[in-house]
């Protein structure tokens, strides 16, 4: 059986190939699970109030704070396969 990380490297580039393109909040919360699953919790300040885009990264990934990379992977790799 593959690797956890071997499954979520694959997932990552799956997710590049996607049927159609998921909607924004799907997108945040990919984004949240790989940075959480590659970096850990999230680090620095929160983006100011003109970067809306930023500012909503931010906030997913902080609410990944305290997932274990194991579990971000696995959470991403499941996602990933749905949208399938």
């Amino acid at each position: 059986m593959a690797s956890l990380k071997a499954k979520f490297e694959k997932a990552v580039a799956e997710s590049k190939s996607l049927p159609e393109k998921p909607d924004n909040m799907t997108l945040l919360k990919i984004y949240a699970l790989y940075k959480q699953a590659s970096s850990g919790d999230v680090e620095g300040k929160r983006p100011g109030f003109t970067d809306l885009v930023g500012r909503a990264k931010y906030d997913a990934w902080a609410g990944m704070k305290g997932k274990s990379a194991n579990e971000a992977m696995q959470e991403y790799v499941d996602l990933i396969e749905s949208l399938k």
